[in-house]
């Protein structure tokens, strides 16, 4: 079962599964925000050509399966990921108008 992707003269397949969790460990993730948070990581995730094969949110931690084109790096995808999530986190249930500075949702 080898499902790699290809290019003009290349295959791969860089699967990763990443762990993340919210800053000081906060039980932040039930609830609404559990629920909404989902489709805004699989939508940010395609931004970047990437697609979450795999996720599961716990009460204080994401997992996620996801692979990732060679062209990017995992780091790069994955601060991209966290930190427009914070935004759409601050503005949508926090209540901040514009970006915060200072704060940061996930550690």
């Amino acid at each position: 079962m080898n499902t790699s992707e290809s290019v003009a003269h290349t295959a791969w397949i860089c699967k990763y599964h990443i762990v993340w969790i919210p800053k000081y460990c906060k039980k932040r993730l039930f609830g609404v925000l559990r629920e909404e948070i989902g489709p805004v990581i699989r939508e940010l995730a395609r931004q970047k050509e990437s697609r979450i094969l795999e996720g599961n949110m716990m009460s204080d931690h994401v997992h996620m399966l996801i692979t990732i084109p060679p062209k990017y790096s995992v780091s790069s995808v994955i601060g991209f990921i966290k930190g427009k999530s914070a935004i759409y986190i601050a503005r949508n249930f926090q209540g901040k108008k514009r970006n915060f500075v200072g704060e940061s949702f996930w550690a």
